[in-house]
């Protein structure tokens, strides 16, 4: 669930002789703001509020919450986050239940806001999904999606338990090794971590968190994975709940394996959807003349890779599973991601170079949508999966979820059926089937989902809604390709800021137009 494309500008462009008088009166401009601002006797910049909240969580010592005082100061890294943000460390409990006992650095991330005082609302926490995706290097990535938000709110990110700065688990050969070697590696170099790196303990540093940012309720905005922690979140603390969002939401009634399931379904219907829009729309169409075509040249492509990987650059190669995986990343960008399928489909297939498929999956990474894969930490998102989840399925159940898997998807079954094995020797019990997420007496929260999004599944966004109780989740419809919908939707952006920004919900039934209408 993971949590990706740039914002392109769709303003016109202006002649040459409108650009020189326009930069001679932005010169001017900016001249006479700087004398006002800096050379103006008697006027300098407002100075900032610092907010306070009075109702620190229940249950931690003192010394972590009125005791505690968040010291700001420049980001040592990553190297996008040195100029215009903030960073801090938060001591936490490692263990809840024991709260007077070791703690953690939790590493937090922060982004002033650019308005008046007397506009601010106070803090926007943001998580990019996952999981295992790090909020400290996400939110200089992903800025931009979220700049319009800067006049109301601070937006802070964080790295959650297990990822990043924050607890990191290591899962490699060595203890100091960032890949993926088995439970058994995680066992090894972070055994002692793991029972305490799942979402219900991510949402208590969430509710601290808000505290020390100086929040009475907590506004939030949770992408994919990040839905599941919101919802969670206001599970465990309704009176705490502010303004929430939860875009491209995760289904809270499933359990792991029927999560497979849905998921490798939705990613069929979005490959379907582009292989007809290919037959109709592209010259040569690399997929041939429609979805049952598609599925059998894609099947034969997934032969031929599995006997033979093609070479996809930096000494890698491209074999069946990660075609199929590509492909996925490619159908996450919704219509936008169709062109640059078809291109890179046409190149592995006529020439046997994997680069430009490759290549595309892992810029998908870098931009700004929904969490893609290409952000995430193998190790962090099966620990905190396995920590979640409290399946540990026998071999005969195995046997027969891997076959479901593969059945309900003829070009990504049999990639997608091996997550059914991702926690069955986990070294430790998970929490739960499925999250407990109802609220009850929370003020609204909104939830947005995507009818074509391929990675979780529209479906699941209903069942968050009605999940969360009545009066509470609020459900905004999105026609639209892909996964994630904010901004790219300008209905769902507009809808969604109007909420952050004054606390109105949209009324019930309400859709947006896109690019499926």
């Amino acid at each position: 669930m993971s949590d990706a494309h740039p914002i392109r500008s769709r303003r016109p462009g202006l002649s040459v002789g409108a650009r020189i008088i326009a930069g001679v009166v932005l010169a001017v401009i900016g001249a006479v703001g700087a004398w006002l601002q800096h050379d103006a006797p008697g006027r300098r910049a407002e100075p900032r509020t610092e907010f306070t909240a009075h109702n620190p969580p229940a249950g931690l010592p003192t010394a972590l919450t009125t005791g505690q005082h968040l010291h700001w100061s420049r980001c040592a890294s990553p190297p996008t986050a040195r100029t215009g943000y903030d960073c801090a460390a938060m001591k936490a409990p490692l263990d809840y239940r024991r709260p007077d006992g070791r703690t953690i650095d939790v590493a937090l991330i922060r982004r002033k806001a650019t308005g008046p005082n007397a506009r601010r609302i106070g803090s926007l926490v943001l998580n990019f999904g996952g999981p295992g995706v790090s909020g400290v290097s996400g939110l200089p990535a992903r800025l931009n999606q979220y700049k319009p938000l800067l006049d109301r709110y601070d937006l802070v990110s964080f790295d959650p338990r297990g990822v990043g700065a924050t607890i990191p688990v290591r899962c490699g050969k060595t203890a100091d090794d960032t890949g993926y070697d088995g439970a058994a590696a995680c066992a090894k170099h972070s055994g002692a971590l793991l029972p305490y790196i799942g979402t219900s303990r991510t949402a208590r540093d969430l509710d601290l968190m808000r505290y020390l940012l100086g929040d009475e309720r907590l506004h939030y905005f949770g992408v994919s994975y990040g839905t599941a922690l919101g919802a969670v979140y206001a599970h465990l603390y309704p009176s705490h709940v502010g303004r929430l969002v939860l875009e491209a939401s995760v289904d809270p009634t499933e359990d792991l394996d029927e999560e497979q399931v849905s998921q490798v379904k939705a990613v069929q219907a979005a490959f379907d959807r582009f292989a007809a829009h290919c037959a109709a729309r592209i010259r040569h169409c690399p997929t041939g003349d429609g979805p049952e075509e598609a599925a059998r040249r894609m099947a034969r492509l997934a032969d031929r890779l599995e006997k033979k990987p093609a070479p996809a650059g930096g000494g890698r190669n491209l074999d069946a599973d990660g075609l199929a995986y590509a492909v996925s990343d490619h159908l996450d960008l919704g219509t936008d991601g169709w062109s640059p399928l078809a291109k890179a489909l046409t190149a592995l297939i006529d020439h046997n170079d994997g680069r430009p498929l490759s290549k595309g999956a892992d810029d998908i990474g870098s931009a700004d949508r929904a969490a893609a894969p290409r952000d995430i930490s193998r190790a962090a998102q099966t620990a905190i999966t396995c920590a979640d989840s409290s399946l540990r399925p026998g071999f005969e159940r195995l046997d027969r979820d891997e076959a479901r898997v593969k059945a309900a998807s003829p070009v990504f079954g049999a990639a997608w059926s091996n997550g059914v094995y991702l926690c069955y020797d986990w070294p430790f019990d998970g929490e739960r089937v499925t999250p407990q997420v109802n609220a009850d007496g929370a003020a609204p929260v909104l939830v947005v989902g995507g009818t074509g999004d391929p990675t979780t599944p529209y479906p699941g966004a209903r069942h968050m809604a009605r999940a969360l109780g009545d009066g509470v989740g609020v459900l905004l419809t999105a026609e639209e390709e892909g996964h994630g919908t904010y901004p790219q939707n300008r209905c769902v952006t507009e809808t969604v800021d109007q909420y952050l920004r004054t606390g109105r919900t949209p009324a019930p039934g309400t859709v947006c137009r896109g690019s499926m209408s």
